[in-house]
């Protein structure tokens, strides 16, 4: 028996959540341990290294879970994408280290959210993004990005993935860049509060949109205590892209 760690990436589009849920909800964890137990594992979950909501994406969620294996990790990623279904991908599989968990030990998490700005829908590029009109400024988003930088209370944007913690947060990377017909938000920090990255791409868009002022968007964020409450961006256009660690 030995510990290992999973990187894996998914479409979210049509599961309830990464975390496994009751009933017949299907799930990232519920279809990840199916495929687990096809190949002898008798645990009773995995850890991850965050839970991301209905419709989120990822391209490096990190698993771990001890499993009795006599080949190479390198197989045993083949070994379960042969069982997992085709929304979900091992991308690279190793022993984990002693002490490893693949939430606390990490040190960074990275994410990333798609706007598309087109006056008509673009069914194809909308399953992974969020389609706008008109289009934003991005010289006020990005901005509005630069604020963030450093270490506050966001507790006006979310709440604590854990009862009762707190909502301290350091943010080391906050940048809008333009892509073909689109502009991309990248976050990297130390961690993040229950759906405060959706809410930040939301509160941006009132900036760039000229509906919000930037010192109303700095006011928001100066005021923990006082949640937000307008739109959040929805699920579709944000996507866990990495996790750091270490190791």
């Amino acid at each position: 028996m030995a510990n290992y760690k999973s990187i894996i990436a998914y479409d979210g589009t049509d599961f309830q959540g990464f975390q496994r849920l009751g009933g017949d909800r299907r799930t990232v964890q519920g279809v990840f341990e199916d495929a687990l137990r096809r190949l002898g594992w008798e645990g009773g979950s995995l850890r991850a290294a965050g839970r991301t909501d209905a419709g989120v994406h990822a391209r490096g969620q990190v698993v771990d879970y001890d499993l009795a294996w006599k080949h190479d990790p390198a197989l045993l990623t083949l070994a379960l994408n042969a069982h997992l279904p085709n929304d979900v991908a091992v991308r690279a599989t190793d022993l984990a280290n002693p002490g490893f968990h693949p939430r606390f030990s990490a040190k960074r998490r990275r994410y990333r959210y798609t706007l598309i700005s087109a006056p008509q829908r673009d069914p194809l590029r909308e399953r992974y993004a969020w389609r706008i009109w008109p289009a934003p400024d991005p010289g006020e988003m990005a901005a509005a990005a630069g604020l963030l930088l450093g270490e506050r209370d966001f507790g006006a944007l979310g709440r604590s993935p854990i009862p009762g913690g707190h909502t301290v947060r350091a943010v080391f990377q906050a940048t809008w860049r333009a892509e073909t017909e689109a502009l991309v938000f990248e976050i990297e920090g130390n961690a993040f509060l229950y759906r405060m990255v959706r809410r930040l791409v939301a509160l941006m868009l009132e900036v760039g949109s000229a509906r919000m002022p930037i010192g109303e968007f700095g006011a928001v964020l100066a005021h923990p205590g006082q949640p937000w409450v307008g739109k959040i961006a929805p699920a579709r256009g944000l996507c866990l892209e990495a996790v750091v660690y270490d190791e």
